[in-house]
């Protein structure tokens, strides 16, 4: 699990440790294998996902993991995509969250970027 001043990032298949705080999937997908009522998911907020364009352009490829951040930054600056991290924000202003993902390299994925912004916020 990777802890950015209070918002922190984990793989939706990992179990719950014993942190505490709003488990919020940010994936557009939800996972493969897990049930739509999953206990250790309190929340699916897709919106705030990166756009099938660029998730299809990243590709999850390390090398670029810069520039698709930038990009995502700009998705999430506009229209529908400020919405979404708007209210992110506000869940991270009532305590604290938990951002799931079940992308399997967490380090280079849209949910440590988006840490990075809700923790710059605070």
């Amino acid at each position: 699990m990777r802890d950015d001043g209070g918002v922190r990032v984990a793989r939706v298949y990992d179990a719950p440790g014993p942190e505490t705080g709003v488990r919020v999937l940010v994936d557009r997908l939800w996972p493969r294998g897990l049930r739509k009522d999953d206990p250790r998911i309190d929340q699916w907020r897709q919106a705030v996902a990166p756009s099938a364009d660029l998730r299809r352009w990243y590709g999850h490829r390390p090398e670029l993991f810069a520039e698709f951040a930038g990009r995502y930054e700009q998705e999430l600056a506009q229209g529908h995509g400020r919405e979404a991290l708007d209210d992110l924000y506000g869940l991270v202003r009532g305590g604290p969250v938990i951002l799931l993902t079940a992308t399997k390299d967490v380090e280079h994925s849209h949910a440590v970027v988006l840490a990075q912004l809700l923790s710059e916020s605070g």
